[in-house]
């Protein structure tokens, strides 16, 4: 295939002109201020990779509601705003390219974090079954979860628009909207967590709903070609499970078609996930149920990135750990040189340590 793109090819998302094939993808590391507000180690961290084609802000909440775990970002007050807008400002000087992540974490809450200690809400009144909440005191048993009202569902869909337009307001460039990983979007999609029995739950076609008013809502707001939408088809974190994820997940990404969004962003599993009970689901089935650009993502390298755009079951690859680690990491797949080691101990909070001082490429090997 002479024409066929390697990681360093332009590509078009939507609106947005990317240098490189190469996502930084989103990745919660805890290290947002008081009142959930983004720093200015933030937006270090963020501009030291603005090389990447595209960053994808670690997961951001879009109301209080939508919280469940410490020293994680918001967007649903004016400090947060302001101090996202500090961290676009310098990406964008740096010559990047931002979105921002919307999330619900749904039933993966506590009280501790929940408006006046209530129950987190969840498609339907199911605690996970493993795991625990990491709450500002430690580790505590998940409780279960209030079932939202039917009636409650169109403030759902109001909590994400706000949050797009909160997003616009600080500058960025478009956001994704999280349903992957076992977060509220992604409790509604799965019949593992959705019992419901009124228009949201039963069918593929109801448990999807939400997932498409939450997207047509945020597309009103952005226009469709600076929307992204993540999903995690084949994953079992935060007790996930689904009868037949690849009807479901075709189902949602065909319907998605409608919309014209900049990408699907799916997270495949891996064969280690595999071993630890997650479902194989065929990329390339999944590939042709949706028609626009598609990001893949799960401990990809250099060379498995590269074969992924060869065989043509992705447009572009998201990076996590190995953007963590290297933040120059477009500069050294180029050079084909060393990579830094993530240090997992330093993944969730802290300071700047494992956070804005892994260091770029040594200039000397650069001029060999």
């Amino acid at each position: 295939m002479m024409n066929a793109p390697t990681l360093f090819t332009p590509l078009r998302l939507g609106a947005v002109e990317m240098p490189n094939r190469l996502l930084m993808a989103p990745l919660t590391r805890m290290r947002a201020g008081p009142g959930r507000m983004p720093t200015l180690s933030m937006a270090e961290y963020y501009t030291q990779r603005a090389k990447a084609g595209l960053i994808v802000s670690e997961a951001t909440a879009i109301s209080q509601q939508g919280t469940g775990c410490p020293n994680t970002p918001g967007i649903y007050t004016d400090g947060q705003i302001a101090g996202w807008e500090g961290v676009v400002k310098s990406v964008h000087m740096a010559g990047g390219r931002i979105f921002l992540q919307l999330w619900h974490m749904g039933r993966i809450s506590h009280p501790s974090f929940q408006p006046e200690g209530g129950l987190p809400v969840a498609p339907s009144a199911i605690a996970p079954q493993s795991g625990q909440a990491l709450t500002e005191s430690g580790l505590q048993s998940y409780v279960t979860p209030r079932a939202l009202e039917t009636k409650e569902l169109p403030g759902i869909v109001a909590q994400y628009a706000a949050a797009a337009k909160n997003a616009w307001r600080a500058g960025f460039d478009g956001v994704e909207i999280h349903n992957a990983n076992g977060y509220l979007l992604d409790q509604f999609l799965r019949d593992g967590t959705n019992h419901r029995e009124d228009e949201y739950g039963g069918s593929v076609e109801n448990r999807s709903r939400l997932t498409l008013e939450v997207t047509e809502a945020v597309t009103k707001i952005w226009g469709a070609d600076r929307v992204g939408i993540r999903f995690s088809p084949g994953g079992v974190f935060n007790d996930m499970r689904d009868s037949d994820p690849l009807a479901t997940f075709s189902h949602v990404l065909h319907e998605l078609n409608r919309f014209g969004l900049a990408y699907a962003h799916l997270i495949v599993s891996t064969e280690e996930d595999i071993r630890h009970g997650a479902v194989p689901v065929p990329l390339a089935t999944l590939r042709k149920e949706f028609h626009g650009p598609l990001i893949i993502a799960n401990g990809f390298t250099r060379m498995t990135a590269t074969q992924a755009l060869l065989e043509g079951v992705a447009d572009a690859v998201a990076f996590g750990r190995l953007f963590i680690a290297n933040p120059d990491l477009p500069h050294r797949f180029q050079l084909n040189a060393p990579l830094n080691s993530p240090d997992e101990s330093t993944f969730y909070g802290g300071t700047e340590k494992g956070y804005t001082d892994y260091p770029a490429l040594n200039l000397e090997f650069v001029q060999k």
